[in-house]
Parts: structure tokens; sequence; C-alpha cells
């Protein structure tokens, strides 16, 4: 059981940031743009997050502090998305290249950023920022002395876990039990007859754009806390998983939480197989399990591709002035 407890464990670091960041992109396809730039909006979180506490740490502590930080990176997020929304719904220009041109963005900044500041404060000038990891929770009070349960999900764990699924019920409940969901959706798929009947596709695709960005950007900020206490520009791909993880749910909220747990499981055994001494045992080079994560996207996503239900205007720039 110990060894079981350990997977899951290691997998909700890896699963839950990849939740929060697909959540993020299904908004804005859902609205009707596409939105690739999920990586570079996750290291601009995630460099704002860091630095946020790397200048706090000593002033505030625990979790208030990772909360404020979370709340950092998605006004970052925020302001990474207006970007990418201007260019998408204003002016019209292609998606794809307008996301690429954030994923390009993002690392230069986040490394450039983080030298000038470094030179400042202590005049190493490395690009690494680092941070005091004091967000690990041992073990949650009463909820943690549950049988199996409690060591499974309440105990070696991080709080942002429990946002990750808070994020999951709010984005069910907005996307298919609220007017704005409807009309989220309705732009996503037929933009002409939304408009018709006085919906602001512009208004829609920006909210959902900008929805994109907070969850991306603190998907970014999840991804680096429980694995590292030094962000060096870089979330390790995880952007383009999300992606993956989105197509592979079919934009639909649960079935994004299942794709989720999958490819985070793969991950997470890809980084600590090192601790099963079953796959320690097996005549596998290290980097076998590196690429598996990538190897087994690939395979999904090419089964998977017949069956794709993309919102159907998704990527479609809309001009209001046509019917």
């Amino acid at each position: 059981m110990s060894l079981l407890y350990f997977i899951v464990q290691q997998s909700m670091y890896f699963s839950i940031p990849l939740l929060i960041v697909a959540l993020g992109g299904m908004f804005s396809e859902r609205s009707g743009v596409v939105n690739i730039a999920l990586e570079g909006i996750m290291i601009i979180g995630a460099f704002s997050g860091t630095l946020f506490i790397s200048f706090f740490q000593d002033i505030i502590k625990g979790q208030p502090l990772l909360i404020l930080a979370l709340l950092v990176s998605a006004l970052s997020g925020v302001i990474i998305a207006l970007a990418h929304a201007y260019a998408s719904i204003n002016m019209k220009a292609d998606q794809v290249i307008s996301g690429t041109a954030i994923n390009m963005f993002a690392p230069a900044f986040a490394i450039y950023a983080a030298r000038m500041i470094n030179s400042a404060r202590n005049s190493n000038g490395t690009q690494q920022i680092q941070f005091n990891n004091q967000f690990h929770i041992a073990k949650v009070p009463v909820l943690g002395d549950i049988p199996v349960l409690g060591e499974l999900l309440f105990q070696k764990t991080y709080i942002t876990t429990y946002i990750g699924f808070a994020i999951l019920i709010i984005a069910w409940l907005v996307l298919y039990k609220t007017r704005l969901g409807l009309r989220l959706r309705a732009c996503g798929e037929h933009p002409h007859a939304a408009d018709s009947v006085g919906v602001n596709v512009y208004k829609m695709r920006y909210i959902g754009v900008i929805v994109s960005g907070i969850l991306g950007a603190i998907g970014g900020l999840v991804f680096i806390i429980p694995t590292t206490t030094v962000f060096d520009a870089t979330v390790a791909g995880y952007g383009f998983l999300a992606l993956a993880v989105l197509i592979f749910g079919q934009w639909r909220p649960w079935r994004v939480l299942f794709a989720a747990f999958f490819f985070g499981t793969l991950k997470a055994i890809s980084s600590a197989y090192s601790g099963i001494p079953f796959l320690l045992s097996l005549p596998v080079n290290d980097y076998f399990y590196k690429m598996l994560p990538f190897i087994v996207t690939l395979v999904v996503l090419i089964f998977n591709s017949k069956k794709s239900q993309a919102p159907r205007a998704s990527g479609i720039p809309y001009d209001m002035g046509k019917r």
C-alpha cells in the first residue's frame, strides 16, 4: 500500500497543474480562440509567482504567501492573455502564430528579467529564481486520519491540490450551468447565430482567453512549487502536454480530469521511477522513462484524432460586420 500512496501522491504533483492549464485552454477554445500559448503563459505565471515568493518569503509565511503568489501569477496571466486576445480577436491574426510568438517571448523575458533582478539584488546575475518551499502540508487535521483516503489525499500534499479540484468544479458549473457558459459555448460553435440574438462574440471570446490566461499562469506556479525550489525559465513542455490533455479530454471538464491524471501518472512514473522497485529492476534505460509521457501523448493523439470534437469555430476569426 505504501507504494500505491507514493505513486498517487507523486501523480497529484503533476496531474493538478495539467488539469488547471488544460481547463484554461478549454475556456479559450470553447469561446472560439485557439490558445497554444499555454506554455508561455505558464512560464510567465511561474516567473511572477516565484519572484513574488522570493521577495516576500521572509515577511509573509506559509499558505497566505502561496495564495498571494497565485494571485500575482493570475494577474500576469491576464496581461499575456490580453495580448493574445487582441491579436486574435481584434487584429484577426493567425491564432497559432500569435500563440507561438508568446511561447518564444516568455522564456526570453523570464531569463532577461531574472538576470537583471538578480544582478541588482546580489550581483550574481543568474537566471534562476530561488525560493524556500514552506508550503508542504504533512497532514491535514482530521481529514488526514481517514483510513486509506486520508493518506492518499490529505497527507504529504499541497493546498494547490484542493485548489485544482475546486477550479474543476467551478469550471463545470460555469460552462454548463450558467448563462455565461452557454454564450461562451455558442460563440465557439456558431458565432453568427450567437451574434444574431444579441451576444457580443468579441466580449465572450475575450472572457474565454482571459480565463485561460488566469488558469494557465496559476498552473505554471502550481507546477513549480512541489517539484523544485529554483525556477529556471522553463516548465518542461507542460503547456504543450496540457494541450494534449485538452484534446484527449475532448474539451469537456470531467474528461479533461481523467486525461490529466492519465498523463500526470505517466509523468510521475518518469520522474520518480527510481522509487518504484519493480521499474528500477527492469533492464530499461533511464531515458525511456523520461520519454514515456511524450511517446504515449503522440500515440494517444494519433488514435484519438478521428474522434476529435473540437468546437466548430475554434481558430476561425470572427468579423461582426459579416453574416
